[in-house]
């Protein structure tokens, strides 16, 4: 069996220091390290990576990549694949912060409206006898289970230091009008939980759907991630509807606006249309009032043509298309 060379602990060990890292600054310690652009040398960087989790997979752990739901940017870091008592023994967290986060995460996967987020006076407010375990002797002879008194003397207090800390691991994110919502290692630990636990997927990517866009049909329960709504509708060809009913599907935050800017750079420059006749003609007559003016250089000022340039031609031609 192969070992791992120093640029393979290298890119570990920069994962396990400094967390979750985003892609951009992953392809540059991976271009530091060896040399080669991942984006340019892409077999060459998904063989590194895979050489790396046939590794780690012998102490249960993975090198792994996931888009943030939020700002659909893509993060990597290492993760551990085992959920037991024992693997719960590595963590800083006690028993009660454990269960109000893991309250907080079921409140916001079972968000209907695929927001993405509760209010941090819903997270405060979580009642953490709901999180003692269900299924024991004592209840299934009609006696309630026993709620730990370390569970009935979390503080407002406790929780507001809790969920400091976990959105300074980055366990749970925060935004400055007072929203808590998942952090980058939450989609990065919580796939496997996310679908023990039957949260609806998306219908492009089939990852939890945690924020979504929603299907305007109520008898339908389809909902896409934005990036993947934007990515699927970024062909013009393609029919804006629900996948899963065929309802039209509109919504505020995906407009022609943004589905041309998504087009736009990949699209072949032999496959945009010319301009309209009219517009070469006027292109041409510029062009030529601009060789007379240069060769009469006493011309007035009335008679000196305003550059127009290709690009202004190409946008009102796009518009006028519209309007037809």
């Amino acid at each position: 069996m192969p070992e791992l060379s120093w640029r393979h602990h290298a890119l570990i060990q920069a994962l396990l220091s400094r967390g979750p890292l985003i892609e951009d600054e992953f392809h540059v310690i991976f271009s530091g390290i060896t040399g080669k652009d991942p984006v340019a040398h892409r077999q060459q960087f998904n063989d590194y990576l895979l050489k790396i989790n046939k590794e780690l997979s012998y102490v249960h752990f993975e090198l792994r990549g996931c888009r943030n739901q939020y700002d659909g940017k893509v993060y990597y870091g290492v993760v551990n694949n085992v959920s037991d008592e024992q693997s719960k023994l590595g963590t800083e967290y006690t028993v009660p912060q454990l269960a109000f986060y893991k309250g907080i995460i079921e409140a916001i996967v079972q968000d209907v409206s695929a927001q993405g987020h509760i209010s941090d006076i819903e997270a405060l407010n979580i009642r953490l006898e709901n999180q003692v375990l269900t299924g024991t002797e004592s209840q299934s002879q009609g006696v309630p289970p026993a709620v730990p008194a370390a569970f009935k003397n979390f503080s407002i207090s406790q929780k507001e230091k809790t969920l400091d800390e976990l959105v300074k691991d980055q366990w749970l994110s925060s935004t400055p009008d007072g929203k808590i919502r998942l952090g980058v290692r939450s989609f990065l630990d919580l796939r496997s939980w996310f679908h023990n636990n039957y949260v609806p997927s998306c219908d492009v990517c089939n990852e939890a759907g945690v924020k979504a866009e929603l299907c305007r049909n109520e008898g339908c329960t389809t909902r896409i991630h934005l990036y993947c709504l934007k990515k699927k509708f970024s062909q013009r060809r393609v029919e804006r509807v629900c996948p899963g009913c065929g309802t039209q599907w509109q919504h505020s935050s995906i407009t022609d606006a943004a589905i041309e800017e998504e087009d736009e750079p990949n699209r072949p420059s032999q496959e945009r249309q010319p301009p309209p006749p009219a517009a070469a003609a006027t292109r041409k007559r510029l062009r030529s009032c601009k060789i007379e003016d240069e060769q009469n250089n006493g011309a007035s000022s009335s008679q000196t043509s305003v550059p127009v340039s290709s690009t202004d031609f190409t946008r009102i031609t796009r518009k006028s298309a519209r309007l037809r």
